[in-house]
């Protein structure tokens, strides 16, 4: 008897170990839907605590004061006209003292609005396009785009045999190479669709998700307040790594956000010049190996042997080692009926080029060949 005790304060105690760890609770975020989402949580659990304490206690005290041991006896009705119009109506008031804020709520959160009712301005548009399995966004006012992946570290860490103590990695699938980037105290517009499949876009701390469907597109809005890193995930499943695309937001200052953005359009412009250079082998190769390990070794493996029928090997493949050009074609234009995306409008003609070059002289491949950036972009004209 004592050792069932212990091993049940034990049980109980690490349950409790557990609930303060991964928390019982709604996030409060930091937008106003999250907040407002949070206050609305809060405001009907209390509602359903009183329900509850108000129906258990009658229960318990009519089962203790009524008991058959004491004499008490059932009363015999079949109807009772009051007992049903304050149980029909009661209920009624509770859902309608709940819906209102809520459909408040829903609607600012659809259709933004001022205290005087004219339509909220947003300061800047951002548009979010889900791939299998990245996340891509385009800065719609700035011209900035770029493709948002895990990070290196963390998809090599998860791949099976890799032997690395994924408990010492902080933020274990989490964390991606380029996070999106925002001012706080801004009003940002998310247009929302996809590429491929249908994908969530989800950042708990905003207190929305929208799908990103393809060939639709979804609208959302936020204004960050608090400074920091927000992290969220793909909340729709989307194919085998569904759970290796997470999200990850820096809300910066406004002064940091604008040198953010130089930076970001300084790269872009060097990116450009880059195309029209002649590459060496020795640097396409480098760079090829980033781009395939980050873009193209989660189906067909880091070491090209691919994951058949759906991921082919590049490993002594036929088009690999073949005419440069019909691979370039494949990477750009896609094979439309299998799992091969197009890459011509996520990746860049030099990163093509590179991987081009990279995947044609690893693995085994005899080609030797390189493919200059050049290349790429005269046969994606």
């Amino acid at each position: 008897m004592q050792l069932k005790f212990m091993m049940l304060l034990g049980g109980l105690l690490v349950s409790t170990l557990s609930a303060a760890e991964y928390g019982m609770n709604l996030r409060k975020g930091v937008t106003e839907f999250s907040e407002t989402a949070f206050g609305l949580h809060t405001f009907t659990l209390w509602i359903c605590i009183v329900i509850g304490i108000i129906v258990f206690g009658a229960m318990i005290f009519s089962i203790f004061a009524h008991r058959r041991s004491k004499g008490a006896k059932a009363d015999q009705f079949d109807h009772s006209l009051t007992a049903e119009v304050i149980w029909t109506v009661i209920p009624i008031l509770i859902l309608v003292v709940i819906a209102v804020p809520a459909t408040k709520a829903l609607i600012k959160m659809e259709n933004p609005t001022t205290d005087d009712g004219k339509r909220l301005a947003m300061d800047m548009t951002i548009k979010v396009t889900g791939y299998q399995w990245k996340w891509k966004y385009d800065y719609m006012d700035e011209g900035i785009s770029f493709i948002s992946s895990l990070d290196r570290d963390h998809d090599l860490a998860r791949q099976k045999g890799s032997g690395v103590d994924v408990t010492t990695i902080e933020n274990y699938l989490l964390e991606v190479d380029n996070p999106l980037v925002i001012p706080v105290d801004t009003n940002i517009r998310f247009l929302l669709t996809a590429d491929d499949v249908i994908h969530a876009w989800w950042v708990p701390d905003f207190g929305w998700k929208r799908d990103a469907i393809p060939g639709f597109v979804n609208e959302a809005w936020t204004n960050v307040q608090t400074p920091g890193t927000y992290r969220g995930q793909c909340a729709e499943l989307c194919g085998k790594d569904h759970g290796f695309m997470p999200i990850v937001v820096e809300a910066v200052s406004k002064e940091d956000y604008a040198k953010w953005v130089a930076d970001q359009k300084g790269e872009q412009e060097v990116e450009a010049q880059m195309v029209d250079t002649e590459w060496t082998k020795d640097q396409l190769m480098a760079k090829g190996e980033e781009v395939y390990n980050t873009q193209c070794a989660a189906c067909h493996q880091a070491t090209g042997a691919g994951m058949p029928p759906a991921f082919p090997a590049l490993a002594g493949s036929a088009l690999v080692n073949g005419d440069p050009a019909a691979q370039i074609d494949l990477i750009l234009n896609g094979k439309p009926g299998t799992a091969m995306q197009a890459f011509g409008n996520i990746l860049s003609e030099t990163d093509i080029a590179a991987a081009i070059t990279y995947t044609r002289n690893s693995f085994g491949n005899t080609a030797g060949d390189v493919v200059q950036p050049a290349t790429v972009k005269s046969m994606k004209q």
